[in-house]
């Protein structure tokens, strides 16, 4: 009897150490999706960034419905994608958004999604000429109502807000319908910080303002102020913008097929001019960070957004640059993914899904058309591969299995791809 009573005490003690081990890797665990802060994020291939909307129609005024905004996350938690970028609180959007990602981290603990909420920021007389001119030193009484509604979400939703980004290419002087002077994004910027020194938000919460590479004093010398070096100084990292699709145009030395590559075929050429515009982007990117270290500003600086559009009517189609078609887009994704993932930067691709409202008198304008999935639930050229692995299986988009365009027929969609052009009158 004492034999097996020592045996019974030795089986409870295992038991219960094994329980206690158990409670302390679930707590463990637990405590590590807790702390996960933007500190983590940024700079971690396993954490990939994309833009992200979610409009299905011809105006913002139709928003994108909870369901919706969940299918969605389904879809781009598939394929790897952990952290999210939008744009503004004007909307229910943004909240709506939130809100679907709570829903499915309560019905799958294991479910990862992070946010850069944007905080959209421009001057008096924004978009409005019935006031008169934008006024660009001064602001819109809009941005103080932005601020404190993303404040109010990142407290309310601290588990998936990691971010917030005051302005979106809101500096850049070419945004001439809106643009402040660097002065209010410093103010913001600043309230922001206060609040978390405070104690009124997390101090692990990162803020940044997402603009173009020349407005962090990557390009004209104009940039260089004293408002754009406290900026640098009161952010917690860059956010930059790179684009070589518009450059392709705008700034085209680049795209130029050289002399020494006419005797290739159309898609030597192809391969070799993506290469330049891979080029082109780590350029602007090593020029924000060469700037940066000569006003003695060393944080670190991630890609706020660069993408590359399928279709266009306008500048960079057919009688344009010829920039576009899903081929380029595709080798524009897997450069820049390549090179950000080994550089250790994160890279806010632009974006997921395409939005028509963007240019919604235009349905072949540019902008409608850089998302990696189009309205029709078809995967674009850049995740063919990913259909092909079946990470899809069982999802849908709007009533619709997320097939491929142009059937998977590669040679099909190579008869659209141009050789780039740029022999065109610019305007």
């Amino acid at each position: 009897m004492k034999l097996k009573s020592i045996i019974f005490s030795v089986f409870v003690a295992v038991f219960m150490m094994s329980c206690n081990e158990n409670k302390k890797d679930k707590m463990s665990e637990n405590q590590t999706k807790k702390e996960v802060t933007a500190k983590d994020i940024l700079g971690n291939p396993e954490y990939l960034a994309i833009s992200y909307g979610g409009y299905r129609e011809k105006q913002r005024e139709v928003q994108p419905t909870i369901p919706e905004l969940k299918e969605d996350m389904k879809i781009l938690s598939a394929m790897g994608i952990k952290v999210l970028r939008t744009y503004n609180v004007h909307f229910a959007q943004a909240e709506n958004l939130l809100k679907a990602i709570t829903e499915l981290k309560n019905e799958d603990a294991e479910f990862q999604m992070y946010v850069m909420l944007g905080i959209w920021i421009d001057c008096e007389n924004a978009f409005d000429f019935s006031k008169g001119e934008p006024n660009h030193n001064a602001e819109s009484e809009r941005n103080a109502v932005e601020v404190n509604t993303a404040v109010e979400l990142a407290n309310q939703f601290p588990d998936i807000v990691k971010i917030l980004a005051v302005g979106n290419e809101a500096m850049v002087k070419w945004a001439t319908s809106y643009y402040v002077e660097p002065w209010i994004i410093l103010k913001w910027v600043n309230h922001l910080q206060d609040l978390k020194t405070s104690g009124e938000l997390s101090k692990d919460l990162w803020i940044t303002s997402s603009d173009d590479f020349s407005s962090w004093g990557g390009g004209d010398p104009m940039y260089h102020t004293e408002d754009l070096q406290k900026i640098a100084n009161a952010v917690d990292y860059i956010s930059m913008h790179t684009y070589p699709y518009h450059q392709s145009h705008y700034n085209s030395d680049f795209w130029k097929v050289p002399e020494n590559e006419e005797h290739l075929s159309k898609k030597e050429k192809v391969d070799a001019a993506m290469l330049r515009a891979l080029d082109f982007a780590q350029r602007q990117y090593d020029s924000v960070s060469n700037y940066m270290k000569s006003i003695g500003v060393n944080k670190p600086i991630h890609i706020g957004e660069t993408g590359w559009a399928s279709v266009s009517n306008g500048h960079y189609g057919k009688n344009g640059s010829r920039a576009t078609d899903e081929y380029k887009q595709g080798l524009y994704h897997q450069h820049m993914r390549e090179w950000t993932n080994k550089a250790n930067i994160s890279c806010f691709y632009f974006e997921a899904f395409d939005e028509q409202w963007k240019d919604a008198q235009n349905p072949l304008g540019s902008e409608n058309h850089f998302g990696l999935i189009n309205l029709k639930s078809e995967a674009k050229y850049p995740i063919w591969n990913l259909v092909d692995e079946g990470v899809f299986d069982g999802l849908n988009r709007d009533g619709k299995p997320i097939t491929k365009t142009y059937n998977g027929n590669l040679e099909a969609l190579m008869k659209d791809v141009l050789v780039p052009n740029t022999n065109y009158p610019k305007d």
